[in-house]
């Protein structure tokens, strides 16, 4: 038996910090860092089955490269896949989900629940090239399965979703999916593999900004599409290959090293997360918290049936709208006013004029996101802080 073997053995913090990797003749202990667009061949012969996919090897770092392969089986067994491509960033993750998979006529089901952005990209980009797009309420499992048509081929979420943290039952969604002959494409980027494991629970597809969480510290912009090798290995990665939204090398390396600390980082957000939602729920200045981890929280239990913990962000409605929303976000000092989550440092933000603000007002409306909305995606420093930091906005 393989160490690499006998890595993927391992339990899920090893595996974090020793699957996909073979050391270089150098022997270092860090994993290696190469930062080459290409690669020599031994001979024409070699070149030739290489490009051909004769025989398996480094042939252009567009599509092929040492580090970034390092990253994907990394997350690829993290994830319990079959494979993972990394991408460019997490828009063109799912991008290259859809492009690579779907073609004209086409029919996507999509929660109504998701990024912003990522709205957009369906309606304004990908209803372009003649694939449509139905939306339906996240937890409405009858919704699902009524809006499926003869030519829907993907359905696609986020679960917790951002900002309002609602849920769905993946594996009651991936029974009906594929009773009617879909893939499922669960976004997991608010909970990572560290707190949910999609692929388990029947999900086809899992769809990641590794900008996020994997990395941990804001420092890179990356993506990746996890599944089987004839989804994600064939479909997926042949539109990388041939329209490159590939991610860049030393970004690949730093996910490694954001891999290696994921399940410790996750469950201290979480923790810190719970406690400030515990917290906001007390304050007069508060209407409503959305928190799967409180157990006034709708899907409480489909949340500690699914997950292994309940995330890093809290969302949180004042009873005031837009001007009270940001006169609470002007007068904090510590936190940090952006729209990037899963770093270190506590991130606020007012999602309707931010990563809901390319929608229209009746989209946001749907999307239950109102002009008094605030989100945090609580980081590592200390809570007594944070809560302090915040009451400055409450009173």
């Amino acid at each position: 038996m393989t160490d690499k073997e006998k890595k993927s053995e391992a339990n899920f913090a090893t595996r974090a910090v020793r699957d996909g990797y073979v050391r270089t003749h150098e022997n270092e202990h860090s994993e290696a860092i190469f930062p080459t667009s290409s690669f020599v061949f031994a001979s024409a012969a070699d070149a030739a089955a290489r490009f051909s996919g004769e025989i398996p090897g480094n042939i252009y770092s567009r599509f092929t490269n040492p580090t970034v392969r390092t990253f994907e089986e990394r997350l690829a067994s993290l994830e319990n896949a079959e494979c993972c491509v990394a991408t460019a960033s997490g828009m063109s993750a799912i991008t290259a989900t859809i492009l690579g998979l779907l073609k004209t006529g086409d029919h996507i089901v999509s929660s109504r629940s998701i990024f912003g952005t990522t709205t957009v990209l369906l309606e304004n980009i990908v209803a372009k090239l003649g694939i449509s797009t139905t939306f339906v309420d996240l937890s409405d499992l009858t919704a699902w399965e009524k809006a499926i048509t003869a030519e829907t081929k993907l359905l696609f979420l986020e679960t917790p979703s951002n900002p309002l943290l609602e849920l769905v039952d993946i594996e009651a969604l991936a029974n009906i999916a594929h009773k009617h002959g879909c893939l499922l494409a669960v976004d997991n980027c608010l909970c990572t593999p560290a707190l949910q494991l999609p692929i388990d629970l029947g999900a086809d597809i899992v769809i990641h900004s590794a900008t996020k969480y994997i990395d941990g510290q804001g420092r890179c912009m990356g993506g990746a599409v996890c599944g089987t090798k004839d989804v994600v290995g064939d479909g997926v990665y042949g539109f990388l290959r041939s329209a490159g939204p590939t991610m860049s090398t030393f970004n690949a390396w730093v996910f490694l090293k954001g891999l290696e600390t994921l399940k410790l980082r996750m469950h201290a957000h979480s923790a810190a997360a719970k406690e400030l939602a515990e917290w906001l729920v007390q304050q007069p200045e508060v209407k409503k918290v959305y928190y799967p981890g409180l157990e006034s929280h709708p899907q409480h239990e489909l949340a500690k049936k699914q997950q292994s913990d309940f995330g890093g962000l809290v969302s949180f409605e004042l009873k005031g709208g837009k001007e009270e929303g940001w006169r609470l976000i002007d007068a904090t000092k510590l936190l940090s006013i952006t729209a990037n989550l899963g770093d270190a440092k506590t991130t606020i933000t007012h999602p309707a004029t931010t990563t809901h603000g390319r929608l229209s007002p009746e989209q946001r409306a749907d999307a239950g996101i109102s002009d008094g909305l605030i989100r945090i995606a609580v980081g590592l420093e200390d809570i007594e802080d944070i809560k302090a930091d915040l009451l400055r906005g409450l009173r």
